[in-house]
């Protein structure tokens, strides 16, 4: 038989799942090869979605048309908001989801997608020629053919999981490790390296004294992460539960380190810095006494929690009894002890802006493969695979997401220009544009974007300019009235701040930080007239009008400041320049720049060991 495709996705995780629906919503044949079909976009850790600056990944996926938040909305059983102690740029959605649920939803939506196909088989190799890939070649010796492929294998990669000093093939617990790929590409020079991971214990709630923990319950106004679902709400919402380890949970820890696979030196691959194992933590942090856990719920039918914070893979005899030290699981019973995981993963500077590989035409990396840690990076990188291939093979402009409109952006540049030396996690403080990236507007910032390469619907741009006509009604109704000290000064002193003494216009007094809007809007009158009053997205609107008022001036000069660095980006680099002629740059920053091909000033800037006098002699020699 003759199978062909446009695309070809190789791996059914959170990257795999983004890239094949994107690439299939934007009208391509597209083919998802899976080892198992009930395990698509499995949440392998945590059952959870979001959180410091994921959360803004996520909406920026939904904005595109993605259906992460679609998805995670569909299966959440908790929601909350990270940071609201904090400016609105820190604001991260965070949802705990049912993570058997989470998995059959997805099934659901890519079995209802169009020109979507689904191969359950290993993928044993690619089929190149002449520098260009031509599809691969299953474990059964089937061909399949597509006009661009993208590897997506997650933790897969000639995996090998680790408990103690036991050690199994595998890609997570269950299911079997994949090789082959790796061979076969590091025999055509790409540089492939060694990462670790690991998961924490899962444990039987029957066992659990919750009534010793912490409840934290979600928000109780609950949020959706897509911006299709105007009026949403959790019926029942699960609650999480914090305990602390002790210096008795630390001194049973200690009794396994000498057969700790990480300390042993069993395990070659590169840890996670900021989700370490808990006995990373006890060495690294040796003057804590406790650290914090979270217990969560994996669902709403299940009576199984995963312990987050107590990533091990020590002897499954040190986890039991040191999970019986902490408080409330005295007498817990586990499903499946914590274990590590090592696989292989190319380094992301052998890539593109649109994530196809610089040694193979038409050949995409994303996920974990480029050496990133969480289900959202994974989900990011795979939508935007997904996209480049099918502009790609259409003959059609590449579509890259800058520094200053996304997180996303943010993510692969970091990546193909500054390489990863640990599994790379997402944090607001790595973009230097936050308060233009909040978590609130990612669909200002991306829906349009996203139909105009087919991928969002037409009913998403319909919600965006509902939504931008009420902030700027409300915005313009502010900008109007002006409110009688009689009427305004009783709010003033019950908020904290200053009287006025005469007329003042309403916008004036929404921009202090003490005002909430919704109040303040109260006091006017005639603004029942609002049709955002009437609507039952008025929380969104005032939520939107509220920060655009208050860090007017704090968005105006990043704006200001991303226009400036933009210029850099239009100083185009010669794809033939010889930097080895450039002998006046520093040798480091020759490598560098060898190496990584940067397309422009700006990325080249980016690009660690590059220095601004190796940019200054760059720029004199591209004449200007």
């Amino acid at each position: 038989m003759d199978f062909r495709y446009d695309l070809i996705v190789v791996g059914g995780g959170h990257a795999g799942c983004e890239a094949a629906h994107a690439a299939a919503k934007m009208g391509a044949n597209t083919l998802l090869v899976t080892m198992d079909m009930t395990k698509l976009a499995q949440m392998s850790c945590n059952p959870a979605m979001g959180g410091i600056a994921k959360g803004q990944i996520v909406r920026e996926i939904d904005a595109l048309g993605g259906l992460s938040g679609v998805v995670t909305d569909k299966s959440m059983i908790q929601f909350r908001m990270l940071n609201k102690s904090k400016g609105p740029a820190m604001w991260s959605p965070r949802a705990q989801c049912d993570r058997q649920k989470f998995t059959s939803e997805w099934r659901k939506e890519l079995e209802k997608t169009d020109n979507l196909h689904i191969w359950q088989e290993q993928a044993q190799q690619l089929l190149i020629e002449n520098g260009t890939v031509l599809g691969i070649e299953t474990s059964f010796g089937t061909r399949l053919y597509g006009k661009a492929v993208i590897l997506t294998n997650g933790t897969f990669l000639n995996g090998l999981m680790h408990v103690g000093l036991k050690k199994i093939k595998g890609g997570r617990s269950g299911d079997p490790a994949s090789s082959g790929l790796s061979e076969q590409l590091a025999g055509m020079g790409f540089l492939v390296e060694r990462m670790k991971t690991g998961t924490s214990a899962r444990i039987d709630g029957r066992t659990i004294d919750f009534s010793s923990m912490t409840e934290q319950k979600g928000d109780e106004e609950g949020k959706s992460f897509s911006y299709l679902f105007k009026d949403f709400r959790i019926d029942d919402q699960k609650s999480c539960f914090i305990t602390h380890t002790n210096k008795e949970v630390h001194e049973e820890l200690k009794k396994g380190m000498e057969f700790s696979p990480l300390y042993t030196g069993r395990i070659k691959g590169i840890g996670p810095r900021y989700c370490p194992s808990i006995e990373t933590k006890i060495i690294t942090f040796k003057d804590k006494e406790s650290h914090q856990l979270f217990i969560e719920p994996e669902g709403r039918d299940t009576i199984e929690y995963y312990v987050n914070g107590f990533s091990s893979s020590l002897p499954l005899e040190t986890q039991i009894n040191a999970l019986r030290k902490v408080k409330g699981l005295e007498n817990v019973e586990i499903f499946r002890p914590g274990y590590a995981i090592e696989y292989d993963f190319f380094q992301p500077t052998q890539l593109k802006n649109t994530l196809e590989t610089k040694k193979i035409r038409n050949l995409y990396f994303a996920g974990q493969i480029n050496g990133t840690t969480g289900y959202e990076e994974a989900a990011a990188q795979g939508l935007m695979a997904g996209i480049n291939a099918i502009m790609k093979i259409r003959g059609e402009k590449k579509f890259i997401l800058g520094r200053d409109e996304s997180y996303i952006g943010v993510l692969i540049d970091d990546l193909v220009n500054k390489g990863v030396d640990e599994p790379y996690r997402m944090f607001t403080s790595r973009a230097e544009y936050r308060i233009l990236l909040r978590q609130d507007n990612a669909d200002e910032r991306l829906t349009k974007k996203g139909f105009e390469i087919g991928l969002a619907d037409k009913e998403r741009v319909t919600i965006l300019e509902e939504k931008e006509r009420m902030v700027n009604e409300v915005i313009d109704f502010l900008k109007r009235e002006s409110l009688d000290p009689k009427k305004i000064n009783g709010l003033l002193i019950e908020r904290g701040t200053d009287e006025v003494k005469q007329k003042t216009k309403a916008v004036n007094l929404a921009a202090r930080p003490q005002i909430d809007l919704k109040e303040l809007i109260e006091k006017i009158e005639g603004y029942k007239k609002l049709s955002a009053i009437r609507s039952d997205r008025f929380n969104e609107i005032a939520e939107s009008a509220e920060i655009k008022i208050k860090y007017e001036g704090y968005i105006s000069r990043e704006k200001s400041m991303a226009e400036k660095i933009k210029r850099l980006e239009n100083l185009k680099i010669p794809e033939e320049t010889d930097y080895s002629e450039l002998v006046s740059i520093s040798t480091e920053g020759r490598q560098k720049l060898k190496k990584i091909k940067p397309e422009n000033i700006g990325q080249a800037g980016r690009i660690s060991g590059v220095s601004p006098s190796d940019l200054s002699i760059l720029l004199m020699y591209l004449g200007r």
